[in-house]
């Protein structure tokens, strides 16, 4: 199905997930491990990268007693994992899930408009460094958010007050990922109003923001390609444990481990978009 035109702009990848997540919990009793396991294998054939594996994780997670608490997972933590991965991401932020010194910026930058929730800001963390706040990446990219150098410019300031605005200050740069974030949410929802795209704010700024909206643009939607599908859902599925539903077990680091990438060599998009005000809304 070509993008624009399926569930939301929402891609068959996205919705194989969705719908093989609402299988395993939707028939009034709970899948164990193993038939999960099965049906991720079918996940991954029809969609085609690993990133997919994440929300089925998250209730593999829950069904062994991997869940924040220790206990037993029942049929409303699965349907809570589903309600937040389907969310959008507005959620209350479980502090005890990010480094102890991220918090209050990432709560900060997920209160600067209201399309883009802390939880958000959170899994593109996550995602993009581990939140390693020295990070250098490939292509000049530096600290925790992983900004292109032209975004940073546009977007960083001096949100810590140190006299200095740098990418690897990382008060500066969750306060820039969380500006870019928000213009990329306005210009989607302007898209959306003129009949230029469909789909939700969230998933057009997230693909924006990974892709460039001008592809999500000429797509009318969340691009149909591995790229842009696979990094939307790889931050939805961080959701729930940002939440503190399928939260790592007590006494594990948050953050050590980067989120999976279906295009290594991805990263946020350099090429600036129009500004939002270029889109007029109907």
């Amino acid at each position: 199905m070509s993008a624009g035109t399926g569930e939301s702009g929402e891609g068959g990848t996205s919705t194989a997930v969705r719908n093989t997540i609402a299988a395993g919990t939707g028939c009034g009793c709970l899948l164990s491990p193993l038939a999960l396991l099965g049906a991720l294998v079918v996940v991954i054939i029809i969609g085609g990268f690993g990133v997919l594996l994440a929300p089925l994780i998250a209730l593999i997670l829950l069904f062994s007693g991997g869940g924040g608490d220790g206990g037993s997972a029942s049929e409303d933590d699965a349907d809570e994992v589903i309600a937040i991965f389907n969310g959008d991401g507005r959620g209350e932020l479980d502090t005890s899930t990010v480094p102890e010194e991220l918090a209050d910026p990432i709560e900060e930058a997920g209160e600067l408009c209201d399309a883009i929730g802390p939880i958000v800001i959170a899994s593109q963390l996550e995602r993009e460094s581990g939140f390693n706040e020295t990070l250098v990446g490939e292509n000049g990219e530096e600290g925790v958010s992983q900004l292109p150098p032209e975004i940073f410019d546009e977007y960083g300031e001096d949100d810590d007050d140190n006299d200095e605005t740098s990418a690897l200050d990382a008060e500066d740069s969750i306060m820039a990922q969380g500006r870019y974030l928000c213009d990329l949410a306005e210009e989607a929802q302007q898209m959306i109003d003129a009949n230029e795209a469909t789909g939700s704010v969230l998933d057009l700024a997230l693909a924006g923001y990974h892709v460039g909206m001008d592809a999500v643009r000429a797509a009318r939607g969340v691009p149909q390609t591995n790229e842009a599908q696979g990094y939307v859902l790889a931050i939805r599925a961080q959701f729930a444990k940002y939440e503190g539903v399928a939260a790592p077990p007590a006494g594990s680091t948050p953050g050590v481990t980067p989120g999976m990438d279906p295009d290594p060599t991805g990263s946020p998009s350099a090429s600036p978009s129009p500004s939002p005000s270029t889109t007029p809304a109907e």
